[in-house]
């Protein structure tokens, strides 16, 4: 327990609190006996998740050894579950919290009590279930957040060092006896650990030295992706010619920083098989692809181009009525003018006779077709945007004009109907998209 004492002398800032986060197990109980000793600017950070009969007697107890140390208590309880990842929820409810004191306290460390044990476990989880370079590596002993950092200063210690210094410290501690239910993923994984410490007494330390080996390739892989995607990536649309020129594992990091930019603090939506499906889109002979992702993420491949859009930002359907001038969603207009010599596609000249008034302006619907001038025949709007290489999110805002049964009779800056009207032609109608 030396080095680790030692260790928290050099990270700890003696004017400042730090946030010790802890159940009651003998880990964290033993964590908080050791920030003890080094400061006096403690914050215990206890989360009662009351899914036990004893969670409210280890709530009890912690509160009782911080009174008796003088370091102060905080606690926070979990009443009510909403999904059905317990696990997942209740993490995220703990680190919710855990902020909250960082942010009370003006601290900068969160200390966990993460053991070699743990960083085991979560290696063969992963090698199980398939991860990145990063996920392989485990956690770090050190992470950095926005504001603050998470030290897990016990990642070289295994469960039973940290058991047997509460036995020789007289630390009181409780035992979670759903640790040893097998319907959970790491408890299972759990019986394996003792087996591969007979076949190596020094499993924790070379479980730690390919950990850090891995990060150290992971850093070099990241730096150099992110050189690349400033280069390739603007404005949500990847260069899918100069994407496709990289090596496959900067191809996969690159994407995985694109969608931490979605995800954020959601990032567990995604993994492996979200990266290949977006590899494979870029590979594909197909020139308009996409793919549906967790979260309303569409990726669209348009030739040349690979963009990211979140349907979740997009706007809902609009239907309005054209009388003189419309503000429209895209930030554009259209409006009903006297004059215009104009015969671009901006401009769209109609036979009141032949249509039903009034006009509307909506968005596109599913199934969309439009009889398209000087072509036998109609052509989807989606296709049509498609063609035109019109971004996702533009395509959802994309104005239609249709006449009262619903007719398209214009599809503004890019194709007019059978309906338009040349200036020699009779009309009654001048609309100007600008």
């Amino acid at each position: 327990m030396d080095k680790v004492i030692e260790y928290l002398k050099q990270k700890i800032f003696i004017e400042e609190y730090v946030v010790v986060a802890v159940s009651g197990g003998p880990d964290s109980m033993a964590l908080l006996d050791i920030v003890n000793k080094v400061t006096d600017k403690i914050v215990c950070a206890h989360v009662n998740h009351k899914v036990r009969n004893e969670s409210e007697a280890e709530a009890l107890m912690v509160k009782k050894y911080c009174e008796q140390k003088n370091i102060i208590f905080e606690q926070a309880d979990i009443d009510n579950y909403g999904s059905d990842n317990f696990h997942k929820e209740a993490r995220n409810f703990r680190y919710n919290f855990f902020e909250q004191l960082i942010s009370k306290y003006n601290a900068s460390i969160l200390l966990t009590a993460h053991h070699g044990d743990d960083l085991v476990e979560t290696i063969l989880m992963r090698i199980v279930r398939g991860s990145t370079l990063r996920g392989y590596s485990g956690f770090k002993k050190e992470t950095v957040k926005n504001n603050y950092m998470i030290i897990r200063p016990l990642i070289n210690l295994s469960k039973i060092d940290l058991i047997d210094y509460d036995e020789i410290n007289n630390v009181p501690y409780a035992i979670d006896k759903s640790n040893y239910k097998n319907v959970y993923t790491r408890n299972r994984f759990r019986q394996i650990v003792p087996f591969l410490k007979a076949e190596n007494p020094n499993l924790l330390s070379k479980v730690n030295e390919f950990s850090n080996t891995l990060l150290e390739y992971n850093e070099f892989v990241i730096k150099q992706a992110n050189i690349i995607k400033k280069e390739i990536f603007n404005n949500n649309a990847l260069d899918l010619k100069k994407f496709n020129e990289q090596e496959v594992i900067i191809k996969k990091e690159i994407i995985y920083l694109i969608l931490e930019q979605f995800y954020k603090d959601k990032l567990d939506l995604v993994g492996s098989k979200h990266v290949d499906m977006i590899i494979h889109l870029a590979d594909s002979l197909k020139a308009n692809s996409y793919i549906y992702l967790p979260n309303s993420l569409q990726v669209v491949k348009i030739y040349d181009i690979i963009s990211f859009e979140s349907l979740e930002n997009n706007l809902k359907d609009y239907n309005m009525e054209l009388k003189n001038t419309l503000d429209l969603p895209n930030g554009k207009k259209i409006s009903i003018v006297d004059f215009s010599d104009n015969d671009s596609n901006y401009t769209c000249r109609l036979d009141a006779s032949q249509i039903k008034l009034p006009l509307y302006v909506r968005n596109r619907r599913n199934g969309d077709k439009i009889a398209i001038k000087n072509l036998n025949g109609h052509k989807k709007i989606k296709d049509i945007l498609i063609d035109n290489k019109i971004s996702l999110k533009e395509r959802n805002l994309w104005p239609v004009v249709v006449d009262s049964n619903d007719v398209i009779v214009w599809l503004p800056g890019l194709k007019k109907s059978v309906l338009d009207k040349t200036q020699e032609e009779k009309y009654s109608i001048i609309l100007k998209y600008y």
